[in-house]
């Protein structure tokens, strides 16, 4: 007999109920670590989802306290634009851990490329996203993601313009103008027509785009990994910030 077997049978009656009580708690404790983690984890520990990638707002229009902040009445739009400082892209995918739904949200400033106005015509478009460096809150899955897109091989992602775009209105909204591009997505290797409503805004120092690709996981090679405990949607979509600078 153990240590503590024999301590709880030669202890007296009032105080062998307590070292049973405190045993089983700390059994069921155990059990509920192991079983309900999972859910603890999807419920209370995991942070929120960050939000959306959006336009700055509110937007500033003439007359504004500080001319300095002000969106001139109109923009030469025309011309080349280079995708600049402050542009953000990354995934956005939902996770059921454990029967609960989450949703994971990756982030990168890896954001580079070029866009192309012509007659209020948007006539080119090229962005490359580094999806090696996108990043969410916990390193463990940013790992088991680099692996599962095998970004060693395939480090980008890309998008490209396949049709003119009327982007006329651009250059005197004081709000954001939405605009249907067409174009193609090289993700993993593998290049995929898509469509994507982007909503665009004049600023006081250039043009910001925002907008989401859709994306299914098995038209660009990839299955949707099943953990057990978690498993991953089979569609989610690639965010896009554009900070447009000349």
């Amino acid at each position: 007999m153990n240590d503590t077997a024999r301590h709880g049978s030669t202890l007296p009656p009032e105080h062998r109920r307590r070292w049973l009580v405190t045993t089983l708690v700390v059994v069921v404790v155990a059990v509920g670590a192991v079983v309900g983690g999972p859910w603890l984890y999807a419920r209370v520990v995991m942070p929120e989802a960050r939000d959306p990638l959006a336009l700055s707002s509110p937007t500033a229009t003439p007359g504004a306290d500080s001319e300095a902040q002000s969106v001139p009445a109109s923009t030469d739009v025309e011309g080349a634009w280079q995708v600049g400082e402050g542009s953000l892209a990354g995934y956005r995918l939902g996770e059921v851990l454990s029967g609960e739904q989450v949703t994971v949200a990756g982030r990168t400033d890896g954001v580079t490329g070029t866009v192309q106005i012509e007659n209020g015509a948007l006539t080119q478009a090229r962005v490359v996203v580094d999806v090696a460096s996108i990043t969410t809150d916990e390193s463990a899955r940013d790992a088991y993601f680099r692996r599962a897109l095998d970004t060693t091989t395939y480090p980008e992602a890309t998008f490209e313009l396949t049709a003119p775009a009327d982007v006329s209105a651009v250059a005197t909204a004081l709000g954001t103008v939405t605009v249907t591009a067409e174009g193609s997505l090289t993700f993993h290797g593998v290049t995929q027509p898509v469509q994507v409503a982007l909503e665009v805004q004049r600023t006081p120092t250039g043009v910001e785009v925002v907008g989401q690709v859709p994306v299914t996981l098995e038209d660009y090679g990839l299955d949707a990994p099943d953990l057990g405990f978690v498993t991953v949607e089979p569609s989610g979509a690639i965010e896009l910030l554009l900070v447009l600078t000349r």
